[in-house]
């Protein structure tokens, strides 16, 4: 048919360009919506993987550090010699004592002073009685001189001689007696002043002013020359480690180091416990006293060992574990031999190998398998 000058379309034409037309927009539009679903699908993949991540951790290469191999001990500090000082002569009144505990002495020093007034009177009746038999040794020597002279003119017989003789003996005799006694007085006298046997510190007092001093009776105790040691007690399995000279570090109750070095080991093991005594050396200081509990260091030996922080190690069912990191931030849990505790790290000595990351912050949540974020922060 025609319309005008031109011919009418069929309507089968008409309507095939509309059927082409539309393919096309449903085509287009199914290409932006595949790929506007892939990104979705992606970006739900990512972070799918991050909801897996079941913590964020911190981790550390390992890697071998020389570390020191010690004996850890308890002991407690002794002087090394405490002085009991006592009067060598009784009976008298204790006049004045010049000391209290904690004062510095020296040697010689008077510490007690005993009343001296019996003994003054004794040594001035000594004193005569000496110079009586002095007196008396003198006429005897002279009656002998005169005895010799006359036995050589025959003018007197043999046992007047022998009596003149024996009695110049016997007063020679009594002058060194009475002079032996003047001098155990003078002694006595001498010892009524209580002195110091050598330097040092006095510890205790027991004498008062006015009591009655017994010979041998404690008096004061003096730490002599303010030296101390540290006895420590030592299984007797690791005793023979140990020898004189190595270095021991003493930690107080009040976490104060004070460094020593054994004097002696001792050559016998204690029957009621098994260990053995150290005698440890200590520099003087007026924070150790003898009778403080301490705990002694010992260093035996330097080698190669592993350590990890403390928070890297888990304890379950009686084993230690740790958490080694896998390059897609995996953990994988891994059973360890620990040893020694260094401030804040524990010595591993087996069950990892150098340059494996191990898990710090963190590795008491996780389990073995589980992916982690790794923070940036360093690890221990």
């Amino acid at each position: 048919m025609k319309v005008g000058s031109g011919l009418l379309r069929p309507r089968w034409l008409i309507a095939l360009g509309a059927l082409v037309v539309a393919g096309g927009l449903v085509v287009a539009l199914y290409g932006r919506s595949s790929d506007r679903g892939g990104a979705e699908r992606a970006s739900a993949a990512a972070g799918a993987r991050a909801r897996a991540a079941v913590l964020t951790v911190t981790a550390a290469e390992l890697r071998p550090v020389e570390v020191a191999r010690t004996i850890t001990i308890n002991g407690s500090i002794f002087a090394w010699q405490e002085v009991i000082i006592a009067p060598e002569v009784g009976g008298y009144r204790v006049a004045e004592v010049k000391v209290d505990v904690g004062d510095r002495v020296k040697r010689g020093q008077t510490l007690v002073e005993l009343s001296t007034a019996l003994l003054d009177a004794e040594v001035a009746t000594k004193q005569a009685v000496l110079a009586q038999r002095e007196a008396q040794l003198v006429n005897d020597a002279a009656a002998l001189e005169r005895g010799q002279s006359l036995q050589g003119m025959n003018l007197i017989s043999q046992a007047d001689f022998d009596k003149l003789k024996a009695a110049a003996l016997a007063s020679r005799a009594g002058v060194e007696s009475a002079r032996a006694d003047l001098q155990a007085s003078a002694l006595r006298l001498k010892f009524t002043n209580v002195t110091a046997p050598d330097d040092g510190v006095v510890t205790a007092r027991m004498v008062t002013v006015g009591q009655i001093a017994q010979a041998g009776g404690e008096m004061l105790r003096v730490l002599r020359n303010g030296r101390i040691e540290w006895r420590g007690e030592v299984p007797e399995a690791r005793l023979g480690e140990l020898e004189p000279g190595q270095r021991v570090a003493i930690t107080t109750a009040a976490d104060e180091v004070f460094n020593g070095a054994i004097r002696v080991v001792a050559p016998t093991i204690q029957a009621g416990n098994r260990t053995g005594l150290i005698y440890v050396d200590l520099p003087p200081n007026d924070r150790l006293r003898p009778g403080m509990f301490a705990r002694g260091e010992i260093e035996i030996a330097r080698a190669s060992a592993f350590t990890v922080p403390l928070q890297s190690v888990v304890s379950s069912d009686g084993y230690s574990y740790v958490f080694v990191l896998k390059p897609d931030n995996s953990v994988e849990r891994r059973r360890v031999e620990v040893g020694g505790v260094r401030d804040a790290e524990i010595e591993v000595s087996s069950g990892i190998e150098s340059g494996e990351m191990i898990v710090g912050k963190g590795a008491g949540f996780l389990k073995d398998g589980d992916l982690v974020n790794v923070s940036s922060e360093a690890g221990s």
